[in-house]
């Protein structure tokens, strides 16, 4: 796994306490949490594409695509806490509360518990593949 400098590492971490922020500044600024969220989550999800894999363990690299769609989730829930507050898309109250509203946070909870899986599966995979060397 490509490692990435310090500045990156930084960036990286920013972007997860902001993406935290963010979701926390849900309940007490909605105005001022979705931009809060988004930044860090395209922090976040362009430092980890910065991370490559040039290996041939498919196990990682299955582990490398699920990480990918957590990102792509992460950006997902960005949007429709955008969506969240204000109608947007100029649907119906009812259909606008059954689909848009907080699905935000069903997003970011997916997206969460596959960055947790990935995270730790690849670590196991990466320790696996050095002590074969």
């Amino acid at each position: 796994m490509r490692q990435l400098s310090r500045l990156q590492s930084m960036v990286m971490a920013a972007g997860a306490v902001l993406i935290l922020v963010g979701a926390a500044m849900g309940m007490v600024l909605p105005q001022v949490a979705p931009w809060v969220f988004a930044v860090g989550a395209l922090a976040f999800t362009s430092m980890q594409l910065q991370q490559r894999y040039d290996g041939d363990n498919l196990t990682i690299q299955r582990l490398r695509r699920i990480m990918l769609m957590s990102d792509i989730l992460l950006i997902l829930a960005a949007a429709l806490m955008f969506a969240d507050y204000g109608n947007p898309f100029g649907l119906d109250h009812l259909t606008w509360l059954n689909y848009i509203h907080n699905n935000w946070v069903a997003a970011v909870l997916i997206a969460a518990l596959i960055q947790l899986y990935t995270v730790f599966r690849m670590d196991a995979e990466l320790r696996k593949e050095a002590k074969k060397r």
